[in-house]
């Protein structure tokens, strides 16, 4: 069996996270996944994602000292991924990401033989989602959906695209689906 980075991202909207939590619901327990912990410059709010919260100074200090394998900035937050969350693939075990669209051409740099799994919805579905959210203008929801129609993988990405339109179960078992279809994947 060979370790992969599989590099999830996705626009607002498209149900990443609610995704990437159904996954790890259905994984069996005995797949050799490592989920790989984010440093994230914001307070850990009640349920949702396990990361570790700093500010942004704290994140600052460690991006500088090079603590982070992968970091990016995305809608006025700072994200890192430590080197020891990568640390299982040189043990030839795979690991998850959630990843940033904008910063995929540097993760591809850090790892060429990442696996990028685009998480996306319709146009129609993101708007619908976006303005139930009710955290952004009529204008910044057009932003956000143009983004994600405009948004194309670079060429050399091994790249997989699932659709999130539809019942969470439905985008659930595709995503395992298609991650099981990987070459070494290992379940």
């Amino acid at each position: 069996m060979s370790g992969r980075l599989i590099y999830c991202m996705g626009p607002s909207g498209a149900g990443k996270d609610s995704l990437l939590d159904w996954l790890r619901q259905h994984l069996p327990a005995s797949s050799a996944v490592h989920w790989a912990r984010r440093t994230i410059s914001r307070a850990a709010p009640a349920g949702g994602e396990a990361h570790e919260s700093v500010d942004a100074a704290t994140f600052a200090r460690l991006r500088d000292a090079q603590a982070f394998a992968l970091h990016w900035e995305a809608n006025g937050l700072h994200y890192g991924v430590r080197h020891t969350e990568l640390e299982p693939l040189s043990r030839r075990a795979w690991v998850l990401v959630n990843g940033s669209r904008a910063y995929l051409p540097q993760a591809l740099q850090q790892c060429p033989e990442l696996v990028a799994v685009h998480i996306t919805a319709s146009p129609q579905v993101l708007r619908q989602r976006l303005t139930a959210r009710g955290r952004e203008t009529a204008e910044q929801i057009d932003a956000r959906v143009q983004r994600a129609a405009a948004f194309r993988p670079p060429p050399r990405a091994a790249a997989v695209e699932v659709h999130n339109d539809n019942a969470l179960d439905d985008a659930g078992r595709n995503l395992l689906r298609t991650l099981q279809q990987l070459p070494g994947w290992p379940l």
